[in-house]
């Protein structure tokens, strides 16, 4: 059996893509494509996620209290971030969906990413792929800037963040027991 030698920043954006599918079915070839992530090294995230208790034993299944425990507590003590230069971006954080509609800021945060149209304060997001994986996909861009929230603001803004991921990643299984 393989030792787990720690999570790597990677893996969220991995776990948040499987939560964005919500009961869709997938496989990895898919979310390789979909999110610019060797094949191989989807196969090491999911064994290090299922290792850390984050996916059920098939790799398949989130365990979505445990991982909104490490969201709401670990992620920012694990994979700190502070804004950095003014660079030309995506909008991330509390200045993308749906933080964006719930607070004022002079202080735009962004993803560095060549094809950005908006500036603002550098983030480093937890994989260079995802500025472009987020193009694609609405939900996993919602749930990575509610991440970056997180890793990067302030008490209000954390609380609003964890509040809406709470939301997002539980609003399946509440669906189904209503």
């Amino acid at each position: 059996m393989k030792q787990h030698k720690g999570m790597r920043p990677h893996d969220i954006v991995i776990l948040l893509k499987i939560a964005a599918k919500e009961s869709e079915p997938w496989f990895m070839k898919d979310l390789a494509a979909e999110l610019g992530i060797s094949q191989s090294e989807i196969s090491e995230s999911l064994h290090r996620s299922r290792l850390a208790g984050l996916l059920a034993s098939d790799k398949r299944k989130l365990m979505k209290y445990s991982l909104m425990e490490f969201l709401q507590f670990g992620l920012r003590h694990v994979y700190p971030q502070q804004p950095g230069s003014i660079v030309r971006g995506l909008p991330t954080a509390h200045s993308a969906l749906p933080l964006s509609d719930l607070i004022q800021s002079e202080e735009p945060y962004v993803w560095p990413w060549a094809k950005g149209t908006e500036r603002g304060q550098a983030i480093e997001p937890l994989h260079a792929s995802v500025p472009e994986a987020c193009q694609k996909d609405k939900k996993l861009y919602e749930l990575l800037a509610l991440v970056d929230a997180i890793r990067v603001g302030k008490a209000r803004e954390k609380s609003l963040a964890i509040n809406e991921l709470n939301h997002r990643i539980f609003q399946q299984h509440e669906e189904l027991n209503h």
